[in-house]
């Protein structure tokens, strides 16, 4: 059985932020001080959609790499402004993208989203993002397999790709998996029986009180991963970031921290 894990709030810590810029109109993620300057990049999905990116990397091929992607009507540097550079600072290679489905949420634009139809783009049609930004990581470090972390509709996307290429991926991280009719032929629920890597599955105790949820998170516990319900906690990976939340997250910084850890301790089926 997986096991659950309920956060309490803890002593509330400042955390210096560095704003930079894409180069390509949007706000780029805050950079704490003393963590490497990110760089800018272009990859090209499947179907041939240029996709701007961020790396922290110190270049050394055997880091394992964690592929940050965002919620909708959001942008990856917006989102996870507050978390990439932490992240890095736990001793990982990082990589922050932008999606077709996304916006201008917590502030910036989306560079890739401005470029389709958002009535007739559905959240399963960004997959070829996230395959991108894992196949950049595989090529980058081809001793490591790669940590997928998702949020809200993207949670639910990195649950398929680590299905579906199970030997490129060490684990996943699922912040508020998105399921129901908007997710219509890429629901995480249909995939997990497929996954053979680690899933830290999370949700805030807000969001809890819906029954499918409830029986969502049951279903990652019942096939063997963990989950964590953050109290008080927020929608998405935002749960990890004090502003957004109104309280510290320090706590469930420690699950998350502990998480990655342990996917990264060498031993057969983590390189």
């Amino acid at each position: 059985m997986g096991k659950e894990t309920r956060g309490p709030g803890g002593p509330k810590r400042a955390m210096a932020v560095l704003w930079l810029t894409w180069g390509l109109g949007a706000a780029a993620p805050a950079v704490a001080q003393g963590i490497t300057t990110p760089t800018a990049l272009t990859l090209t999905t499947a179907d041939g959609v240029q996709v701007p990116a961020l790396q922290w990397t110190t270049g050394d091929p055997d880091r394992a790499w964690v592929l940050l992607f965002h919620q909708g009507g959001a942008s990856g540097p917006a989102e996870y402004g507050p978390i990439a550079p932490r992240v890095h600072a736990l001793g990982f290679d990082v990589l922050v993208i932008d999606q077709r489905r996304g916006g201008d949420l917590f502030g910036g634009a989306n560079d890739v989203a401005a470029r389709f139809d958002a009535e007739r783009t559905s959240y399963c049609d960004a997959l070829p993002e996230l395959e991108a930004a894992l196949d950049h990581a595989r090529s980058a470090a081809p001793g490591r397999r790669a940590i997928l972390w998702g949020s809200s509709y993207s949670a639910a996307l990195v649950v398929q790709l680590a299905a579906r290429r199970a030997e490129d991926v060490a684990g996943v991280l699922a912040f508020s998996p998105a399921s129901g009719e908007s997710m219509d032929g890429c629901r995480p629920e249909a995939y997990l029986d497929r996954v053979e890597a680690p899933i830290l599955a999370v949700r805030p105790a807000s969001e809890m009180a819906h029954e499918w949820i409830a029986e969502q998170l049951e279903r990652f516990r019942a096939v063997g991963h963990r989950t964590l319900v953050t109290d008080p906690g927020r929608h998405g990976s935002s749960t990890l970031v004090e502003e957004r939340v109104g309280a510290a997250t320090d706590d469930a910084w420690a699950v998350v921290g502990e998480f990655l850890a342990e996917l990264t301790t060498d031993s057969p089926g983590r390189r």
